[in-house]
C-alpha cells in the first residue's frame, strides 16, 4: 500500500501540461524597424488604461494595445484542429480568434477560424466587441473544442472576430488572445478556457504557470496544472489576492537604494503576463525613473552601475537588477526603461501593473483554488 500511494503521487507530480512560449519581436520594434513608430503613434492613441476599467456589466472587454507584447504559444480549435499562435493573458477572461468572415486589413496574414472545416463548431447569435488602445475588434461567439497542450477542452466558448479596423493588429506575430484573468472579468459572460478545464476536471491542480525566459532566450513555457521545480530556486512566496477579477495583489513599497520611492503607504497591483512593462502612476515612475537615473534616457554603457528596485510583497523583497529593468534593443546599442507611466485609479488607490519585466524574475504561479499568486525566484 505503502508503494501504491507513492507511485500514485509520482504521477499526479508529473501531470503537467505544458505551452511552449515564442518570443517574438514587439509590435514596437517591427514599426520601428519598418520606420513607420512615430506616425503610428501620432495617428493611434495610446490608452493603457482601458484595460482596466470597470466593464463587468457590459459587453465590451477593454484590453491593453500590445504595443510591446511578444510572448506567444500556439493552441487549436476545432475537428479536426486549426492552429493559432496566442497570447496567454492573465489581464483579461476571453478566447479569440480571426475567422474567414473577417475582411479587414489586419486579418490579411494571420491565421482565420473556419467553422465550416470543424465537426464539433455550434454558433451562438451573441455578438460581441472588444476594445483596446489602438482600435477595436467586434465578432459573435461560438463554442467548439479548444485544445491547449494536449489538454482537450470541449464545446468551450470562444470569439470569432469579423472585423478589425486599424492597423495594429496586422503587425502583431500572433493571432489572438487567451484570457486567464476571473470570469467576472469575461464579456458576454462567457466562461474563460482555464474555468472550462476546472469544471471539468481536467487538471489535477487548478493552477497554472509562467516561466519566461530572460532576454532573447528560448524556453519559455506556461504550464497548466502544476509547479515546475525546474524553473525556480529556493521558495515559493504565496500571496494572496486582494480581487478576484485580475491576478490582484497588495504591494507593500517599492524601494531603491534604501529609500522608499512608491508606494509607500501600499498600493494594488495586477500580476499580468499581457503587459511587457512594470506600469504605475506617472508621479511614482517618474520618481524611480530619476532615481535609478533613467529620466533624461539611458546609456546602455551605464546599466552596470545603475541601482537595483527593489519591490516589497507580503513581508518579501523582490529584486530587480537593471538587467531586469532596463530593456535593450538592436543587439545592445540602444537601451530604454521598463517602467511605464499608466494611470489607474481604483476604489484602494492607484493601480500598478508588473509585468513581464517582473515575470521574467520570478515564476508566477496563479492558483485559483486558493486565489493565490505564489512567486520563486526564477533560474
Amino acid at each position: 500500500m505503502k508503494w501504491l500511494v507513492l507511485i500514485a503521487l509520482v504521477g499526479l507530480s508529473e501531470c503537467f501540461f505544458k505551452v511552449p512560449l515564442e518570443k517574438g519581436k514587439s509590435v514596437r520594434d517591427i514599426l520601428q524597424e519598418k520606420g513607420l513608430l512615430e506616425d503610428f503613434l501620432k495617428r493611434n492613441h495610446y490608452n493603457p488604461y482601458s484595460k482596466y476599467q470597470d466593464f463587468a456589466q457590459t459587453a465590451n472587454e477593454p484590453m491593453v494595445n500590445y504595443m510591446d507584447m511578444s510572448y506567444f504559444g500556439v493552441i487549436s480549435i476545432g475537428t479536426p484542429p486549426q492552429s493559432f499562435k496566442v497570447i496567454f493573458d492573465t489581464g483579461s477572461s476571453n478566447l479569440w480568434v480571426p475567422s474567414v468572415y473577417c475582411n479587414s486589413y489586419a486579418c490579411t496574414n494571420h491565421k482565420k477560424y473556419n467553422p465550416s472545416a470543424s465537426s464539433t463548431y455550434h454558433a451562438t447569435s451573441q455578438y460581441i466587441s472588444i476594445q483596446y488602445g489602438t482600435g477595436s475588434m467586434t465578432g459573435f461567439l461560438a463554442y467548439d473544442t479548444v485544445n491547449v497542450a494536449g489538454i482537450s477542452d470541449p464545446n468551450q466558448i470562444f470569439a470569432l472576430s469579423t472585423t478589425e479596423p486599424g492597423s495594429f493588429l496586422y503587425y502583431v506575430q500572433f493571432d489572438g488572445i487567451l484570457g486567464l484573468a476571473f470570469p467576472s472579468m469575461a464579456s458576454g459572460k462567457a466562461t474563460p478556457v482555464f474555468d472550462n478545464m476546472m469544471n471539468q476536471g481536467l487538471l489535477s491542480q487548478d493552477l497554472f504557470s509562467f516561466y519566461l525566459s530572460p532576454n532573447s532566450q528560448s524556453g519559455s513555457v506556461v504550464t497548466f496544472g502544476g509547479i515546475d521545480e525546474s524553473y525556480f530556486t529556493g521558495n515559493i512566496n504565496w500571496v494572496p489576492l486582494t480581487s478576484e477579477t485580475y491576478w490582484q495583489i497588495k504591494v507593500d513599497y517599492i524601494q531603491v537604494n534604501g529609500q522608499t520611492v512608491a508606494c509607500a503607504q501600499s498600493c494594488q497591483a495586477i500580476v499580468d503576463t499581457g503587459t511587457s512593462l512594470i506600469a504605475g502612476p506617472s508621479g511614482s515612475i517618474a520618481t524611480i525613473q530619476s532615481a535609478v537615473g533613467a529620466s533624461t534616457g539611458i546609456s546602455c554603457q551605464n546599466v552596470p552601475s545603475m541601482p537595483d528596485v527593489i519591490i516589497g510583497i507580503n513581508g518579501v523583497q523582490y529584486t530587480l537588477p537593471p538587467s531586469a529593468y532596463i530593456l535593450e534593443s538592436y543587439g545592445g546599442q540602444q537601451c530604454s526603461s521598463g517602467f511605464q507611466a499608466m494611470n489607474i485609479p481604483t476604489n484602494a488607490g492607484d493601480l500598478w501593473i508588473l509585468g513581464d519585466v517582473f515575470i521574467r524574475q520570478y515564476y508566477s504561479i496563479f492558483d485559483r483554488t486558493n486565489n493565490m499568486v505564489g512567486l520563486a525566484k526564477s533560474i
